[in-house]
């Protein structure tokens, strides 16, 4: 019995190797040498070269946006500047231009009949427990204003208590040329892994002078709104309004001096999905200007406001050499080339005139035990040599 522990134990600290077959084949011997060739082109120029697999990456970028925008307009006749159409005024990462406006002056609270042909009616029931209340201009009384002429019945309009007169945003404005506004961004990041610290330009940038260009001028950091808008081809913004993204990418290799470590500006039109859908399209909003009358009665002046709203988007990450990746997937190179054979295996077990051959050269069946062991194995090694057939 105890002979029998000493065995196992022995066993328990054999090294095993597996069989070497040599195929001489021209054909499967290429596909082996195409394939690992292709498994080290991938990664040579895609891992290590593209994605930079052998540097520590710090994504978790900190960011902060000031802007400021520039230009004057003309709307409704009336002469705009930064104070009039710039919403909200503190100069934050998502501002709004303010491009139309309708314009309701003078309304005070009492009744008036709702505007919106949808409120037509021909008798009190016309207005009461409607569905779509919530939709007025104010609270439906339940009454029909009918408007009755000696030579023609016309419908009426339903009652409402709120603001009156009620506002009729059906009404046709012209919007204000934002062509030649402009937009100035001051963005500085931080990569906390590294700490790097950069701004969006250098602080020697005469930026009194400068537009951006993506080619001729692509560190200025003051935006046409004209030029933005001609990028992503979105002209006719100005009337129904919209959402626009300015996107703030930096893709910093600190490998080599920071001084490289520069942004790249994008845009897009954040609301594309909806531009073409009958609901909720374009961009608009409205506000109000309270005052009081010599009596002391309340007074506002509303205005519904289209405007194309703007989202400076900042992203980033920053690499630099560390030996942990570069030997992880040096290490993943070195046994992926191993793939080949596996591939070659199948073809020479499968597909290859010569399969039975080869199998039954890989592999040996053990029909007699030669000893005692707990596994019962024989160990033995062979080289053959298989010739193509």
């Amino acid at each position: 019995m105890g002979s029998r522990i000493m065995e196992c134990f022995a066993d328990f600290f054999v090294y095993e190797t597996t069989k070497s077959v040599v195929v001489k084949s021209w054909s499967v011997g290429t596909i082996n040498r195409v394939v690992q060739l292709l498994i080290i082109l991938y990664f040579v120029c895609w891992v290590f070269l593209h994605e930079k697999a052998y540097q520590n990456r710090d994504t978790a970028i900190e960011s902060a946006v000031m802007t400021k925008v520039k230009g004057l307009g003309t709307l409704n006749n009336q002469v705009m500047d930064v104070a009039d159409y710039v919403s909200p005024p503190q100069g934050s990462s998502a501002f709004n231009i303010i491009t139309k406006l309708i314009i309701t002056d003078d309304q005070m609270q009492g009744l008036c009949p709702e505007i919106d042909e949808k409120f037509s009616c021909e008798t009190d029931i016309d207005c009461s427990n409607r569905n779509d209340a919530h939709l007025a201009n104010g609270i439906l009384t339940g009454r029909c204003l009918n408007n009755y002429s000696s030579s023609a019945k016309t419908s009426g309009q339903c009652e409402i208590q709120g603001w009156c007169p009620a506002e009729n945003d059906k009404r046709k404005e012209n919007p204000m040329n934002v062509d030649n506004f402009t937009i100035f961004i001051k963005n500085s990041i931080r990569f906390p892994l590294f700490n790097v610290t950069r701004g969006n330009f250098p602080s020697s940038m005469n930026i009194g002078s400068c537009l951006y260009d993506p080619v001729h001028n692509p560190l200025c950091p003051i935006f046409k709104v004209g030029d933005i808008l001609k990028i992503i081809n979105q002209a006719d913004i100005i009337t129904t309004g919209g959402e626009i993204g300015i996107n703030i990418a930096w893709k910093c290799n600190l490998d080599y001096s920071v001084e490289n470590c520069n942004p790249q500006y994008s845009f897009t039109r954040l609301d594309a999905v909806f531009q073409h859908g009958g609901a909720s399209k374009g961009y608009n909003f409205r506000f109000a200007k309270y005052y009081k009358s010599a009596n002391g009665t309340e007074h506002r002046t509303l205005h519904k406001a289209y405007g194309i709203n703007f989202e400076i988007i900042v992203s980033g990450n920053a690499g630099k050499f560390s030996i942990v990746p570069f030997m992880i997937n040096l290490v993943t190179l070195v046994t992926s080339v191993g793939l080949a054979t596996v591939f070659c295996d199948v073809i020479l077990l499968h597909f290859h005139h010569g399969a039975d051959e080869y199998k039954a050269k890989k592999f040996e069946k053990v029909s007699n035990i030669v000893s005692h062991s707990c596994d019962d194995q024989l160990y033995k090694s062979s080289q053959i040599s298989i010739k193509a057939m």
